[in-house]
């Protein structure tokens, strides 16, 4: 009776199917978007719908073990049922799945050899949120904060700044990726940095005597108690001939802790200095470090292309709220001949992955910014030459289980900024990355949006959101001290 039920599932999930065509043997690889060929992905990630290059009658077969699917299109455009998808994954984890295609040309079919896919055991943190916004230079009156489910297409409004009057909200970011303890900053109208912990929303005025600007950059410590941010004069110019076509940058900036429950900024010499520029903080897993990118001072934006960021660290006290006196320097921009920025390191502190560019900090903007990792164990850095492209990669940010990562890239057309999810085994050895799937194939083709701060958590978030949006309105800010 054992053997009867593997025999049973492929009667189900092919009885309903005419037998496969039989097709002529054909040499070459088909081209496929998105490019789902020989990547790894989590047991739980939504259907990977994809379209082939040309359109055609097509046929899909997906095969796991003891289980395949069939899709058939008219169009070369597969979507592949998602209950059916669900336990092709259930039963390949650990494992791989192959995809045949069968193509109809001439009025004879043709198959082509057959791609595989990873099925990993380890799942990816169920949600992932980001801003939509246009691609352009100044236009953001047309933007939103949005939640994604990665194991289906569900899709749900955060915020959507049409309810709040058409202003700017950016920087959202999540404590150890917990979908109850979060922030996000609004600008212009109704400004401000709310912070949402546990039902609780917060209104804050966070611009001080003592600081350059309202804060900007956030890193929440692992305790909830802390969160470290950057204060910035930040500008921006343009380029008349350059591939680079804006050039973002600061005149000074600074990096402070600020205290959740006395509502209060500590900071340090270190991190505060006039003779550098200090920004883009991230704390260490056990909240015992804080990691920064640090420059010296020039004029700008005549130095902008001399200007190179160090990545940096300090000891960071939490019981007592003080620093260390000591900075370690882990990548030297000086020796390296490159500018670092974005450090994240992975929830288990095995690595540290951060963005690097041939000059300056707002890499969003520069075609040669690449990811890199360092290896906190052995002090290796691996150069992710599997995971970059020619064009930008830039943000990035962890899954829970440190064994997935998600980064923005403009990988494609060069214009839009898209979410790429990718594997790294227990090692640092990473897998190829993969497009975020969409139900309709030609989504991408459609989207007139860039996806901007891809940040994974571990759940929905759940908000009253037309509470927040009357303390947005109305609320009375509190100010720092």
């Amino acid at each position: 009776m054992k053997y009867l039920y593997p025999l049973l599932w492929l009667f189900v999930f092919l009885s309903c199917n005419d037998v496969l065509p039989d097709a002529e043997e054909t040499e070459g690889e088909i081209e496929i978007f998105p490019d789902y060929k020989e990547v790894a992905v989590p047991c739980n990630i939504a259907p990977l719908n994809f379209k082939l290059k040309e359109p055609c009658e097509a046929i899909a077969l997906f095969s796991g073990k003891d289980l395949q699917i069939r899709v058939d299109s008219d169009n070369g455009s597969f979507q592949i049922p998602e209950k059916k998808w669900r336990r092709l994954l259930d039963a390949s984890a650990g494992g791989k799945l192959t995809v045949g295609i069968y193509i109809r040309k001439e009025n004879r079919w043709l198959r082509y050899p057959p791609f595989s896919i990873q099925v990993v055991e380890d799942k990816i943190d169920s949600y992932l949120v980001y801003r939509r916004i246009a691609p352009g230079y100044r236009m953001w009156n047309r933007m939103g904060i949005y939640q994604r489910c990665l194991e289906d297409f569900t899709e749900e409004t955060f915020l959507d700044n049409k309810l709040t009057n058409n202003n700017c909200m950016n920087c959202h970011s999540f404590c150890m990726q917990n979908p109850d303890r979060m922030l996000f900053h609004q600008r212009a109208l109704h400004a401000g940095t709310y912070l949402l912990k546990d039902g609780h929303i917060e209104k804050l005025d966070t611009k001080t005597e003592r600081t350059i600007s309202a804060l900007v950059y956030p890193t929440w410590h692992p305790s909830g108690r802390y969160v470290a941010f950057s204060t910035n004069d930040t500008k921006q110019d343009f380029h008349l001939s350059d591939a680079n076509r804006v050039e973002v940058f600061d005149n000074r900036s600074d990096v402070v802790v600020y205290d959740v429950e006395k509502h209060e900024i500590i900071t340090s010499p270190h991190l505060s200095s006039e003779e550098n520029m200090e920004t883009f903080p991230a704390f260490s897993p056990d909240g015992r470090r804080l990691y920064f990118c640090s420059a010296p001072a020039c004029q700008m934006p005549e130095s902008y292309r001399e200007i190179h960021y160090n990545l940096q660290s300090i000891a960071f006290d939490p019981e007592k709220r003080s620093f260390g006196q000591k900075i370690d320097t882990l990548y030297n921009a000086n020796k390296e001949g490159r500018s670092a920025k974005f450090p994240r390191v992975s929830p288990d502190g095995r690595f540290l992955m951060y963005t690097v560019s041939d000059y300056g900090n707002f890499s969003i903007w520069h075609k040669d910014a690449d990811l890199r990792l360092l290896d906190m164990l052995t002090c290796q850095t691996d150069s992710l030459l599997q995971v970059n492209s020619d064009d930008v990669e830039s943000y990035h940010s962890w899954s829970s289980n440190s064994r997935w990562f998600v980064f923005s890239s403009r990988r494609g057309d060069g214009l839009y900024t898209r979410p790429y999810i990718c594997y790294l085994d227990a090692n640092g050895v990473p897998g190829k990355p993969f497009l975020l799937p969409q139900k309709e194939t030609d989504y991408y083709e459609r989207s007139l949006f860039s996806f901007n701060i891809p940040e994974l958590i571990r759940g929905k978030i759940k908000v009253d959101t037309y509470k927040l949006i009357d303390i947005s309105k109305y609320g009375e800010a509190v100010r720092l001290k």
